[in-house]
């Protein structure tokens, strides 16, 4: 009996998951999820066809919707049913709901509620070793809001990283730069900061002495990690700000600081913290803090968001506007 139990667990977590791709003459009628082949289930199970069909009736008895799709590419299906059934995740994906629900982004009518009661149910039953897990990685992890971008990441490089931030643990990562160079880092990391989808590393680089900020796509631990460090003074306060400007500004060669005359709140649904930092004035404007590798780039960034402005600073980039306004004009006679 408890084989057959275990067994029933795993058949309907394989149906669970079985939403991915699929190619266009696997899609069932009852929506775009793929079917399970029988002779598919029953491989993966160790099993017979004919127990695999068995399991599927006592699943149905239990009032799981699962649909026979018919055809040479059919099979079976959950479907949706009146209520939502138990969910079966394993160690990576309840880690990944976790945290998708502590950064759930505001601004949706009663999210901020239902996400907090759907975490309290998750974290409830998860096991002590994905507790830790979870709890390490949005303990030391400060949320960049408003950021935009994408980049792929390794979730288990985010909770490598996030339990060397919560036992002050040295890191030992190879670290791939912008233009592709790899270089070995020893760092004592204090926190990750993320925007909607890009992750940083802040930690003090023992080699130049000094706090750096690491894009964690781009780092590949290199274990084993240790000794253990001493706590160190952040280099800011408010590192979402102390990141936002470091990836915006401080990174690049060329640096300006612009007036906008718009709200702050009206900037920055155009400028995201990864592209520039904004400094309300008054109501009416506000100060842009941003930086390029080249001037051009710049001033195409400036003119882009949309809005009125005036350069503050640098002179340079004042006389290189003049430039291109001077080509534009001899450009429509």
């Amino acid at each position: 009996m408890l084989e057959t139990s275990a067994r029933l667990l795993r058949l309907l977590s394989l149906l669970q998951t079985h939403g991915g791709l699929a190619s266009t003459d696997r899609y069932g009628a009852s929506g775009g999820r793929r079917s399970w082949a029988g002779a598919e289930l029953a491989e993966r199970l160790g099993v017979t066809p004919r127990t695999i069909r068995r399991d599927v009736d006592r699943l149905r008895e239990l009032g799981y919707p699962v649909h026979s799709v018919p055809g040479t590419a059919g099979g079976y299906q959950l479907g949706a049913g009146a209520e939502l059934p138990p969910l079966l995740l394993d160690d990576d994906e309840a880690v990944a709901v976790a945290v998708g629900l502590r950064m759930a982004p505001a601004g949706v009518e009663g999210i901020d509620e239902s996400t907090v009661r759907a975490l309290a149910k998750l974290e409830q039953v998860l096991p002590d070793r994905l507790r830790r897990r979870v709890s390490a990685l949005n303990t030391y992890t400060v949320p960049m809001v408003g950021a935009q971008g994408h980049a792929a990441i390794d979730p288990r490089v985010l909770t490598e990283l996030a339990h060397a931030c919560r036992d002050r643990e040295r890191v030992r990562f190879e670290y791939r730069d912008h233009g592709g160079g790899v270089s070995r880092r020893t760092t004592e990391p204090y926190r990750l900061v993320c925007s909607r989808a890009r992750w940083y590393l802040v930690a003090w680089d023992l080699d130049r002495a000094d706090w750096r900020t690491f894009r964690a796509d781009r780092v590949t631990p290199k274990p084993p990690h240790g000794p253990r460090f001493e706590h160190r003074e952040p280099p800011a306060e408010d590192l979402a700000a102390y990141v936002s400007r470091g990836v915006s500004v401080t990174a690049y060669a060329h640096r300006a600081t612009v007036l906008l005359r718009v709200p702050v709140e009206r900037a920055a649904e155009r400028i995201s913290p990864t592209a520039g930092v904004l400094e309300a004035v008054d109501e009416h404007s506000c100060l842009l803090h941003t930086g390029a590798h080249a001037l051009d780039v710049l001033v195409l960034h400036i003119v882009l968001a949309g809005f009125d402005f005036e350069v503050r600073e640098p002179a340079e980039l004042r006389e290189h506007i003049r430039r291109i306004r001077d080509r534009l004009d001899r450009a429509l006679p």
